[in-house]
């Protein structure tokens, strides 16, 4: 390998195309030079061997005998060369990249992959786990998964699920909650970063805000359900961040109220970029999962856990919410 240091990597270029193709101006269209230089590349790489690998005759570059035998093994190795970054780019095509918050990717996200692992075999699914918006025009991000209200620059967006925000708690935390007015005499779990708030289910539920009592406060959603379970408060939640936490009873959402937050996820791909099989498969499976995840979600929630003593209007329903937000995003 060491005797390779001596030898320019173009010079064998130009020496393996010329032998194959048999003329030096067409393996300067096939390198994308000019043909002095591809002379010149060979001239240099026979200096470098010692060796003379073609014959200048009127007619154009022969092959010396030691130039034939030089030039095969050439070939060879170029083919070889070729079909190991071929390897790269088939990767890359069977490669999915999803930009997905943190909070999303572990709480419902995860225990999902499977599914799409068993349905799609052949695609490796490579999760960016961050909050940044990236720029998938120039980016090897295939499509983001994005809370918010869907007007982001640049970008196709797709609404996946209106958000609903409601109040869940531990178990035993929901056993004292008789009214919504109760809820003052417990602590409020926050997420300073969150883009929802308490006074929006509050007009909902059709009652004046309650005073909490000082809770834990977190910069992050995953903490603040984890504190939920611990039974330290109630937080406001909303259906994807609580949903099995919801249907495997670790959390209870006590009034049975939903409200609407104006937001909702949303899927994110590529303004310049051609759709690919493996993303329409994926929009196709994470649809089907939201779908499977509202049902059982709707199924967790058909009852209210605790009687509220207040008079209310009815939360709206998931299908007016998401109509409600694509118009607000359109």
């Amino acid at each position: 390998m060491a005797m390779l240091n001596r030898v320019h990597l173009n010079g064998l270029r130009a020496v393996e195309t010329v032998a194959r193709l048999g003329s030096l101006a067409a393996a300067a269209g096939e390198l994308n030079v000019s043909v002095s230089a591809v002379s010149q590349q060979i001239s240099r790489t026979e200096k470098q061997l010692g060796q003379a690998l073609f014959e200048r005759t009127a007619s154009g570059l022969v092959l010396t005998e030691f130039g034939t035998v030089f030039a095969a093994r050439l070939g060879a190795g170029f083919r070889e060369l070729s079909q190991a970054v071929a390897l790269a780019d088939e990767a890359t095509q069977c490669t999915l990249v999803v930009s997905v918050a943190p909070a999303f990717a572990s709480k419902w996200l995860l225990p999902r992959l499977s599914r799409h692992f068993d349905r799609h075999p052949n695609v490796l699914l490579r999760i960016d786990a961050s909050v940044r918006l990236a720029n998938l025009d120039h980016s090897d991000i295939d499509i983001a998964i994005r809370l918010g209200d869907g007007k982001w620059p640049g970008g196709r967006t797709e609404l996946l699920l209106a958000q609903e925000v409601f109040p869940v708690c531990a178990p035993p935390i929901a056993q004292k909650l008789k009214s919504i007015e109760d809820l003052a005499q417990t602590c409020a779990i926050t997420d300073e970063r969150a883009m929802i708030n308490w006074e929006s289910w509050f007009e909902t539920a059709g009652v004046p805000p309650v005073t909490f009592l000082k809770g834990a406060r977190f910069t992050d959603p995953m903490l603040c359900l984890e504190s939920a379970i611990a039974g330290h408060g109630v937080m406001l939640g909303w259906q994807l961040l609580a949903a099995d936490a919801l249907a495997d009873g670790r959390l209870v959402a006590p009034f049975g109220i939903r409200a609407q937050s104006g937001l909702g996820y949303w899927l994110v791909t590529s303004s310049v970029k051609a759709e690919s099989r493996k993303v329409r498969d994926f929009k196709l499976w994470i649809r089907e999962e939201i779908e499977a995840t509202m049902a059982r979600f709707g199924s967790a929630n058909a009852e209210p856990t605790v009687a509220i003593a207040v008079e209310r209007t009815e939360a709206p329903s998931y299908v007016e919410s998401d109509i409600k937000l694509r118009q607000a995003g359109s």
